[in-house]
């Protein structure tokens, strides 16, 4: 059964060749625009192309210079059928018939068979050299067209960036500055400063407190995330314990690695001095930590492992027992707000910006941050196949790295 590959954005003319062609048993491909047909002949390899000329995207005289290039698809007729191209340009380009619509319906079967037992319409050498050359110029505009309209969409959506960008930053901001009083009379409240609770209402402070804190948590991520886009974020830069800052990072997550009956496997080293800005590294380990507890399933197990690597930097390994990362997801896992389910549905909270703040913090501190999944890591006596995060940083973190003070 012949194949025919109909590129035709009007419906209703794909219909009536469908009907006309199918009981004359063809099988009908169709295509809505021009570069939908490209794709498809190139994959299909069909027996005929049928082409509209008047096509959005590429028109049909630049999808038939396109197909005639194509090594595969040299010897496969092409018919133009429309009803405002020009014959002499159709042939001249590379097509080998011109249908004029309406077209005629009693002997278009036939007439399409006639094009697949080889019969092709001629045309003179120099009116095709002609047409060629008026097409060429003509091509060449369309695309000096297209490069302006992409080059303004792309000044727009550098535009459109920034603004977001600010957006977000202001935006933290403005919440920032209610929350400072909130916490701070929260916390008056729960620690009796203002008079003695009841424990209903003790308990009550202690939820809102406890809410307060996460909302905190969120702005100051984007905060941070913008301040990293931006290239605002500030390092300050002294000696400190990696060592220590990862105990002090898991012991902020002991709560909830509690609460989901995680185990944790541990290769610390006793200390690792070096020169960085540990409250920020200590706010990237969370985030790793965080991401691991959040996806790995109740009863499971997180390894974090901390080593020396040669020359003169520190990694840090937080695997998981868990699913591991999606194949697709994982190059865009560290952008700022890309999650894998991004639906309000999805089983798993958060703004999306955890790891993008993680591979910030890494980068300013002359390393950066990866992801292996499946993983296939032994820390402790446990085996992790999962994801496998490591968060690699230089002993001494480049004094002019983006964002730490001069």
């Amino acid at each position: 059964m012949p194949t025919i590959l109909h590129i035709e954005d009007d419906p209703a003319n794909r219909l009536l060749v469908r009907k006309l062609l199918v009981p004359a048993g063809f099988e009908v491909i169709d295509a809505v625009d021009g570069l939908d047909g490209i794709r498809k002949a190139c994959e299909l390899k069909p027996n005929l192309v049928l082409v509209d000329i008047s096509i959005p995207g590429l028109d049909g005289y630049e999808v038939t210079l396109r197909l005639r290039a194509e090594p595969s698809l040299r010897s496969v007729p092409i018919v133009a059928i429309t009803a405002e191209g020009s014959r002499d340009t159709s042939l001249a380009v590379g097509c080998d018939g011109f249908l004029q619509k309406p077209i005629a319906a009693r002997t278009f079967a036939a007439t399409i068979q006639g094009y697949l037992q080889g019969f092709k319409e001629q045309t003179a050498p120099r009116a095709a050299d002609e047409h060629l050359r008026a097409q060429s110029q003509r091509i060449v505009a369309h695309l000096e067209e297209k490069v302006a309209e992409l080059s303004e969409a792309n000044a727009r959506m550098r535009e459109l960036d920034h603004a977001r960008r600010e957006f977000y930053r202001n935006l933290s901001h403005e919440l920032a500055t209610p929350m400072t009083p909130i916490i701070g009379y929260v916390r008056l409240l729960s620690d009796g400063e203002l008079g003695e609770l009841s424990p209903a209402q003790l308990k009550a402070v202690r939820a809102v407190d406890e809410c307060a804190q996460r909302l905190r948590g969120l702005i100051d991520n984007l905060l941070d995330v913008t301040a990293i886009e931006t290239g605002r974020m500030r390092f300050m830069l002294r000696e400190y314990d990696l060592a220590d800052t990862v105990r002090k990072a898991l012991r902020r997550s002991q709560t909830a690695f509690v609460d989901r009956r995680l185990t944790v496997a541990l290769e610390l080293p006793d200390s690792l001095t070096g020169v960085g800005d540990a409250a920020r590294l200590g706010r990237a380990v969370s985030e790793m930590l965080d991401n691991a507890g959040k996806f790995t399933p109740e009863g499971g197990s997180v390894g974090v492992r901390l080593r020396k690597l040669a020359p003169r930097h520190f990694e840090l390994c937080v695997a998981d027992t868990g699913p591991g990362v999606p194949r697709e997801a994982a190059p865009r896992l560290f952008e700022p707000f890309f999650q894998a389910d991004g639906s309000v549905t999805r089983a798993h909270g958060g703004a999306g910006v955890g790891l993008a703040i993680v591979r910030g913090v890494a980068q300013g501190h002359g390393g950066d941050v990866r992801v292996v999944s499946p993983a296939d890591e032994q820390i402790g006596a446990v085996r992790f196949t999962g994801a496998a995060f490591y968060l690699t940083v230089a002993e001494s973190a480049p004094s002019g790295a983006p964002g730490t003070p001069h």
